[in-house]
């Protein structure tokens, strides 16, 4: 399935390592199913991060970021560019497809490699037209455990488990009471008496 990147802008006070304070701008990048959901995403980040101080989403764009290659050490990260070569059956001539990624490294040289090492199931040649350090601080990938359900929402897998998800309990009470009211099909019907009228009365009488 291919993952949806967006880029967020957040503007917020920043503690440095020294313990003086100032004011930045950086880009986030993490990974969402829709706008609302990145933001929703950002605002859980900058909440853990920030600490109970105040910080301002300025923008949240959709990235053109095809994959992302994390490593387990890296001081920065490297964003590059690479055309796909293909050939064109139609036109008979090749075709270039430009896509964007981005490595984790601490120089220029080593995202280069391990660029090349995390392409290498690509079945098709390609170019490195550009590669250089990224604006993007930090990336944030999808992790389910972040998932929250609504109340009064039932996950799929329980709801398919239920004979019936509707009610907190899988019965339907309603049908319970239908079927103890209803009358037996053993028991025969009683046809009804018909009410005797003051007319009927006199008529017997008068005999």
């Amino acid at each position: 399935m291919m993952q949806t990147w967006f880029e967020s802008k957040v503007k917020y006070m920043k503690v440095s390592e020294s313990g003086s304070e100032s004011m930045v701008t950086e880009n986030f990048l993490l990974d969402a199913v829709s706008y609302t959901d990145a933001e929703t995403r950002i605002i859980r980040q900058m909440q853990q991060m920030v600490r109970g101080g105040e910080f301002q989403i300025v923008d949240i764009k959709k990235s053109r970021i095809a994959e992302v290659f994390p490593f387990e050490n890296g001081e920065w990260w490297f964003k590059a560019a690479i055309n796909l070569v293909t050939i064109d059956e139609d036109a008979g001539k090749e075709k270039k497809i430009k896509t964007n990624y981005l490595i984790m490294a601490d120089d220029i040289k080593e995202a280069l490699n391990r660029l090349d090492e995390s392409l290498e199931y690509l079945v098709i040649p390609f170019v490195v037209t550009s590669l250089a350090v990224s604006p993007i601080v930090d990336v944030f990938p999808y992790n389910p455990e972040e998932a929250q359900i609504p109340e009064g929402f039932v996950p799929v897998a329980e709801a398919e488990a239920k004979k019936n998800p509707i009610f907190t309990d899988g019965v339907n009470p309603f049908t319970e009471d239908e079927s103890q009211a209803a009358p037996s099909e053993e028991e025969p019907e009683v046809a009804e008496t018909p009410e005797e009228t003051e007319d009927s009365d006199e008529e017997e009488t008068e005999e």
